[in-house]
């Protein structure tokens, strides 16, 4: 009996020590294996919980981070209970914020969780005994006696040992009482779906030690919590975020994603590795990205060490691009990347875009705006900054309209990645 125990502590230990690898945190020391350990001697599988708010309609690889980590604990065979925070959504969660967060309408919240959970199963296994989606309206939407027990289980000093409310709280900003109340909403998430494991990011751990403290409260199990590093955008030094331009969508085609990632900085290359891939950056990729070695975009720089930079960068875009599309679609961005940015070529294949004449010109503001979703001055502004080409020219300062003889048949490129190839006639 004695080795049987021992051997179930020791199989439980191993696959925490496989769970937890990449992680920043795995809180309280030795509670993952514990839970394991528990879940298996019940005859049952662990209950992993994420919370996400749908403040935004699509998700980035940002995101994809703790996804990919709920894919093991799914490929471990346990069950992830992803919650969209439709109701947490209208308090906004304050974790890293030095404001208030602005509040969303319903509308644009049930539109939101839509397509977020659709894009979370492009890296979830949607297999109903892996994968179990709520929405934190069906419990928090609960009656005042409810609230005020809940309320009970904190204090205000608790809630200002926050790292964000304790600056905002010094330097005499405003704190809502509704960003008060969030981590307490939250917690009560663990207790309602009677979560073993919470993941979440560096900047939720406040929130998710405190579900430990609200579930005890309950009466239920304390969760065992893992954080995950914040992935930086493609600029290598901010949060990856929508809002700062600097991300890269999980629904980026295949060549939009390659091109991308290949832009981040070679110091960011080991991060993506150990978040994204789930593997180190070699020794020989380590002494390059980090010592020096200068690679552009294109991969044109010079090689040094085992591997150079530029390969070790393209191995990580096509590990990406295959993980969220296939090997084959892959290596069709790279050959895409490879013609269009190292032999400075146009795609093979190039959508086309019909424009009707107008006095015998066309406007290119006007096609570019539409054709590629942006404002008509900032399609002004990138002609004239020399960022737009019609044919083999660059076309120059104020070059905004041209006979449409001249631009029928001709390939546009806005950019480095944008293609178009005009055709006169609607």
């Amino acid at each position: 009996m004695g080795n049987a125990t021992d051997a179930a502590a020791q199989d439980a230990a191993r696959l925490a020590e496989r769970l937890a690898w990449g992680t920043v945190d795995c809180l309280p020391e030795g509670a993952l294996a514990a839970r394991l350990r528990a879940a298996s001697e019940q005859g049952r599988v662990l209950r992993v919980k994420l919370g996400i708010d749908p403040t935004a309609p699509d998700i980035h690889l940002g995101h994809a981070v703790v996804l990919r980590k709920l894919r093991e604990f799914q490929d471990a065979g346990h069950r992830v209970v992803l919650i969209i925070g439709d109701y947490t959504a209208r308090v906004g969660d304050p974790s890293g914020r030095s404001s208030l967060r602005p509040i969303l309408s319903g509308e644009q919240i049930e539109a939101n969780a839509a397509t977020f959970q659709e894009q979370a199963l492009r890296i979830l296994d949607p297999d109903p005994e892996r994968l179990e989606v709520r929405r934190n309206s069906e419990w928090l939407d609960m009656s005042m006696i409810e609230l005020l027990g809940l309320m009970r289980t904190t204090t205000a000093a608790q809630m200002l040992e926050r790292d964000d409310f304790a600056k905002r709280f010094a330097a005499g900003e405003p704190i809502s009482m509704l960003e008060l109340l969030y981590p307490l909403l939250q917690g009560y998430d663990s207790v309602a779906v009677k979560a073993d494991v919470e993941l979440g990011g560096t900047d939720q751990k406040f929130n998710l030690l405190l579900g430990r403290d609200i579930q005890r409260a309950y009466g239920e199990p304390e969760q065992a919590i893992l954080t995950m590093g914040i992935l930086v955008g493609t600029d290598g030094q901010r949060k990856m975020s929508k809002s700062l331009g600097n991300q890269i969508g999980v629904t980026d085609a295949p060549e939009e994603m390659f091109g991308k990632t290949m832009a981040i900085p070679d110091e960011a290359m080991g991060q993506y590795y150990r978040l994204l891939l789930g593997e180190e950056l070699g020794a020989g990729d380590g002494d390059t990205a980090g010592a020096g070695a200068e690679s552009d975009a294109a991969g044109t720089g010079p090689a040094t060490g085992e591997t150079s930079a530029r390969d070790a960068k393209r191995a990580l875009a096509r590990g990406i691009v295959a993980w969220l599309y296939t090997e084959a679609e892959a290596e069709a961005a790279e050959r895409h990347f490879e013609r269009v940015f190292v032999q400075r070529e146009a795609p093979e294949e190039i959508e086309e875009a019909h424009f009707a004449s107008e006095e015998g010109m066309l406007h290119l503001p006007g096609l570019i705006a539409e054709e590629f979703g942006i404002s008509r001055s900032e399609a002004r502004r990138l002609i004239d900054q020399g960022g737009v080409s019609l044919g083999e020219e660059v076309l120059g300062t104020d070059e905004h309209n041209v006979a449409s003889e001249r631009a029928d048949g001709q390939v546009l490129k806005v950019g480095k990645r944008r293609f178009r190839r005009l055709r006169a006639g609607m």
